[in-house]
Formats: structure tokens, C-alpha cells, sequence
């Protein structure tokens, strides 16, 4: 087994052994939460590493030429790691629940099936059947605009980012920020230092709001504050795929 590869059946457990109650109570409320750590520094490692195999990727972005920021990341082409699949399927149930909570409340469609082999089919199906798993690499003076993972019609609306390297040791900076546009009001912002090996659950487009006439939605936007120093990478797992 190579340390790319983790039994489906680990996956699933060391993600449900977060405490989702918490996790689904934060993410109503800032629109983000942390996991229990997900990953071993091996782990993250071997998954950082395979930055530097090209064929294992449909293409690379550099955020500096696009006036996305500054630094670099790549697609996975499919198919994807094993662990990176693995991972995948392993939070999708989890977070299932909540997309659908989030949709009733704001009267949305809640499109999703109980599996996430059948969503994807659903995406195939309306053309999107690219990868939008990214593994990204900040440096020195390094940062990433706010914006959102929404690349076609089907969406999901909850991804989530790991850390790869170790925060105060591998490097400076580098916050995850996280802004929500509040209706008559100022926008608010967060931000969340991503410790190696721990998942990030966070909005991709909007929460849920309590509003004087039930629920409406917060726009939200996410990015990530200058590297001060060293390398921050990151594997962001987003549950659609892209057109």
C-alpha cells in the first residue's frame, strides 16, 4: 500500500469521527468548521509530492497571470489518487445532510442523491464532467483573491481544504479568510489557521441566514492572506465536478 492509498473503510472513519453535530452547528453559523485531523504528516506529504507529476493533472493555473492573486495551483485529471477519491467519498455523506437542510430552508432544489458516484453522473450528464480537485502552492508573498468553486450549473455547496504542511513551522501567513456580504450592513470576515492534516468544511457560494421572514442566503467568498514565509499546500476537495 502506498501512503496515496488509504482503505475506504479508514477514510470513512477517520472523517466520521469528527463531531458532525459541531461541525454542521458551526458551518450554520460562520459558514466554515474544522475537522479532527484527517491526515498523517505522511500522508500529506506523499499527497503534496505529487505536485510535481504533471501527467497526473489536466492543467495548472498560475493566479498571478489571471489577476487571481499570487502563487499556483493544478487540476487532477481523472482519475483521481486513490486517497483523494477516497476522501471524497468519505465526506460526501457526511455533509449530505446539511446541503439538504440548507436547501430546505431557503426553498432551494436539493438535487443531490444519496451517493456521490450518482451526483457525479448527474454532472456528466449536464456536461460537467471535468475534475475541480485542486492542489494548490503558496510561497513567499504568495495569497488567494476571495472568490467561489462554482464551475457550472450543478453545484454542491459545501467543499472542503486540508492543510499539507504545518502552520508556524512549515510557514508564515496564510490564513484561510472567509467574507460574507450581510444585507444592509457591513461585510464580515474570518479567518482560520488550517493545521496539517485537518479538513476545513466551508461554504461554497452562501449559508443559511435567520431572516425576520424565515431564511435567506448569505453570499460568501473565500480566499487565503500572504504567505509570510516558507511553503503553504493545500488538497481541496470540491463535490461537483466542472464543464
Amino acid at each position: 500500500m502506498t501512503p496515496t492509498t488509504l482503505p475506504a473503510s479508514r477514510a470513512s472513519e477517520r472523517v466520521g469521527a469528527g463531531d458532525w453535530q459541531r461541525i454542521a452547528d458551526e458551518l450554520n453559523e460562520y459558514g466554515s468548521a474544522l475537522t479532527p485531523r484527517i491526515l498523517n504528516p505522511a500522508e500529506c506529504r506523499a499527497i503534496a509530492a505529487l505536485y510535481d507529476d504533471e501527467e497526473r493533472f489536466r492543467s495548472t493555473v498560475d493566479m498571478a497571470r489571471h489577476r487571481f492573486g499570487s502563487g499556483q495551483y493544478r487540476y487532477f485529471a481523472h482519475p483521481l489518487p486513490d486517497l483523494v477519491r477516497e476522501l471524497r467519498e468519505a465526506f460526501y455523506p457526511r455533509l449530505l445532510p446539511i446541503a439538504r437542510d440548507w436547501a430546505g430552508k431557503l426553498r432551494r432544489p436539493a438535487p443531490w442523491p444519496d451517493t456521490l458516484e450518482e451526483w457525479l453522473g448527474m454532472c456528466h450528464d449536464a456536461g460537467q464532467s471535468r475534475s475541480a480537485q485542486i492542489l494548490l502552492r503558496y510561497g513567499p508573498g504568495d495569497w488567494n483573491a476571495l472568490h467561489r468553486d462554482v464551475f457550472g450549473d450543478a453545484v454542491f455547496p459545501l467543499q472542503v481544504v486540508i492543510g499539507l504542511d504545518a502552520p508556524g513551522t512549515d510557514y508564515s501567513g496564510g490564513e484561510f479568510l472567509m467574507v460574507e456580504q450581510r444585507p444592509r450592513a457591513q461585510s464580515r470576515g474570518s479567518s482560520t489557521t488550517l493545521p496539517q492534516g485537518h479538513g476545513l468544511v466551508f461554504t461554497t457560494r452562501d449559508r443559511q441566514v435567520r431572516s425576520a421572514r424565515g431564511w435567506s442566503a448569505g453570499p460568501m467568498r473565500h480566499g487565503v492572506s500572504t504567505v509570510r514565509s516558507g511553503r503553504r499546500r493545500t488538497l481541496g476537495l470540491v463535490f461537483h465536478d466542472a464543464a
